[in-house]
């Protein structure tokens, strides 16, 4: 259970990321992931893109033995990540890692696999961490925003939101080709996508 002093130290983080304008998951959608990792009893999960921990920190709260990696590849936030998880005394349930994702190699693979980052390399983190995802694990993507992808382009929009939207259907249709995943569309927060690796029995 989330203790009163983790409460105040993720308002904390909260407060930061609204006065820095760091980006961070939506609470409906940090709500469906830790119901999701529980439900299905993960035990390991690879986070693309950490920012300042707000999820990472999120996901370890009252998560048992589960254990996390992440990967983000700015200093400034990785730096501040790293501050943050030693508040929580989570240095034994998270492994961070400053580099650019696409030069990372495991050992290993991961129950889940949480995309998090820029969107215009969605595609490329799918293609290069797939190999990593166990044979029954769930590939979760984050900020596929469907209100977005319901707008008819009108005159206010934008170049930067257009770009969005763009590099948003780009990356659903890539899911959508995909012949060994099969991908479901949660319209909370930000939009999540669960994609799940289909067994050869499924088929």
């Amino acid at each position: 259970m989330t203790s009163a002093l983790h409460k105040r130290y993720l308002k904390e983080m909260e407060d930061y990321a609204e006065y820095y304008r760091v980006p961070i998951i939506q609470k409906d959608s940090i709500d469906y992931l830790k119901k999701f990792l529980k439900r299905h009893e993960i035990k390991s999960v690879l986070e693309i893109g950490t920012g300042i921990g707000y999820t990472t920190i999120n996901m370890a709260l009252d998560s048992g033995k589960m254990a996390i990696t992440s990967i983000e590849n700015d200093e400034k936030l990785y730096l501040e990540a790293i501050k943050n998880i030693k508040k929580f005394f989570f240095e034994d349930k998270i492994t961070l890692i400053f580099n650019d994702p696409l030069n990372v190699r495991f050992d290993k693979t991961f129950d889940v696999i949480f995309i998090d980052a820029a969107k215009g390399q969605y595609m490329n983190y799918f293609n290069h961490f797939q190999q990593y995802l166990k044979d029954d694990g769930v590939i979760i993507s984050d900020n596929i925003d469907f209100r977005l992808l319901k707008q008819k382009k009108n005159k206010s929009q934008d170049e930067k939101e257009t770009k969005i939207i763009n590099k948003i259907k780009d990356y659903v249709s890539f899911l959508e080709e995909q012949p060994k995943y099969i991908s479901q569309f949660v319209e909370v927060g930000d939009g999540l996508v669960i994609t799940k690796k289909q067994l050869d029995n499924d088929n």
